[in-house]
């Protein structure tokens, strides 16, 4: 999809532009300079033409601070992969050197600009964007963040300059993966281990990540997938989108607004994942707090594996492993894998990524109905379903019918059965389980519906 990346000084409005573009509120904006600091790229259409808008962190050349250099990085690299770029400017402040600067990067890049002087937010201030005629960089728009004046002018030569639209590859087989945890676990590090560069910001300083990034990533098919593809005429190789977020705390320690706002981006993040690896720091093992974020995934519907990073740092034993493993299946229902990494050294990074597509292509996969009932009548032998002891459900023994699959992403299964007041929490539990362990659904969210017969209600049975 074709992008247009956002540049500009620290504190000029970029954030509020482009979720006033975008009419989101993905980007985080606060009156504090400073806070976008990755590069973030949010979905925008206007007048039938998709494209990224790519919100950068403010520049600032005179900024010596380690961090600041990689602000600037992270906005070049957005320049570099964009197709247009839009200067944002304060038109209030007037022409300042930072954006002197910025217009002098940007007159060495080979691509369509378009100058934005923000704040114009009444029709007596619109003469100030005529200031910035000096930068040369063209006729400067005028434009309102807060009020929304000229955003219909901006979007207008923003599609004019974008080159002709290509069609874009069909989505139904990406894997949206966000990776979700406390902060300074390890996750922007981890991302950037994946992408094999410094995709995103990694500082000692906990809570760089303020935005959900999404970066696609193609990576080669694991073994069995990528047969299995190479039979379908496909290419050996899977697309993902990663989402890196911001870390998440308890809410009695989130007393800044821009950390409380970035929480509910990362709850919004695992929303819109297919997969979530929590991350864990090795050190500290398996916390309440992780377990807390695993829920948090898995009740949004993702497929959840649980990462401990650092574990060269941590050295930890067979031993270790295993208690943290058990740990996780007595805490969390759906039972998810507990894994080993080191996104320092690159150890086992590369099993995180095909445990991450196994985990999507079960999440969305379908199990024949027939295979299904042989499931059924197995568990059935097994374990005997219970003699209903409810008012009114008088003591005939459980029968279970017949099952299929009515939906995936996540699955979900009907069981017929001949009176659902006899079905016990105990024995869906049962079925549950003996169903993720026959089909390696570890960490994939169940849904399944015991449906009395004659009756058209479904009821879940968790």
């Amino acid at each position: 999809m074709q992008k247009v990346a956002i540049v500009g000084y620290p504190n000029v409005g970029k954030s509020s532009l482009v979720n006033r573009l975008a009419g989101s509120r993905e980007a985080v904006v606060h009156e504090r300079a400073g806070i976008t600091r990755d590069r973030n790229e949010i979905e925008c259409e206007w007048n039938g033409r998709t494209f990224v808008l790519i919100d950068t962190g403010g520049v600032d050349f005179q900024d010596e601070d380690p961090l600041s250099g990689s602000i600037r990085e992270q906005a070049r690299a957005g320049l570099a992969d964009a197709q247009v770029a839009v200067l944002v400017v304060d038109a209030g402040a007037g022409v300042r050197p930072g954006d002197e600067e910025m217009a002098d990067l940007l007159r060495r890049a080979p691509l369509p600009k378009i100058v934005a002087a923000n704040k114009c937010d009444g029709v007596s201030e619109l003469p100030l964007a005529a200031d910035f005629h000096r930068l040369g960089l063209g006729e400067p728009l005028a434009v309102s963040a807060a009020q929304g004046l000229g955003t219909g002018d901006l979007l207008d030569r923003i599609v004019e300059l974008l080159p002709e639209a290509q069609d874009d590859r069909a989505e139904d087989d990406v894997i949206r993966l966000a990776l979700i945890g406390r902060p300074n676990v390890g996750k922007s590090s981890l991302v950037n281990r994946f992408l094999g560069e410094e995709r995103v910001i990694v500082s000692e300083l906990a809570g760089t990540t303020r935005d959900a990034i999404d970066t696609p990533l193609t990576v080669k098919a694991p073994d069995s997938a990528s047969a299995g593809a190479q039979a379908d005429g496909q290419t050996g190789s899977r697309e993902l989108i990663l989402i890196d977020t911001a870390g998440m705390r308890r809410q009695s320690k989130v007393s800044d607004s821009v950390e409380y706002y970035t929480t509910l981006r990362s709850q919004r993040a695992a929303e819109r994942a297919d997969v979530a690896l929590v991350v864990c720091d090795a050190s500290d093992g398996v916390t309440s707090q992780d377990l807390r974020v695993a829920e948090l995934a898995m009740k949004a519907g993702c497929a959840t594996a649980i990462v401990l990073n650092k574990w060269d740092l941590h050295e930890g034993t067979e031993a270790d492993l295993d208690h943290e493993r058990a740990v996780v299946a007595a805490k969390l229902r759906l039972r998810p894998r507990v894994l080993t990494a080191s996104a320092k050294t690159g150890r086992n990074v590369a099993r995180l990524i095909a445990e991450a597509i196994a985990l999507g292509d079960r999440r969305r996969g379908r199990i024949p109905t027939p295979e299904l009932n042989r499931f059924l009548a197995e568990a059935v032998q097994a374990r005997q379903p219970p003699v209903g002891t409810r008012r009114g459900s008088g003591q005939h023994r459980l029968k279970l019918i017949y099952m299929t699959q009515i939906g995936e992403g996540p699955p979900r299964f009907a069981i017929q059965v001949n009176s659902r007041a006899r079905v016990t929490r105990d024995y869906a539990y049962f079925i549950e389980n003996r169903l993720r362990a026959r089909y390696g659904m570890d960490g994939v969210p169940l849904i399944i519906d015991f449906v009395e017969r004659g009756t058209r209600t479904r009821v879940q049975a968790a």
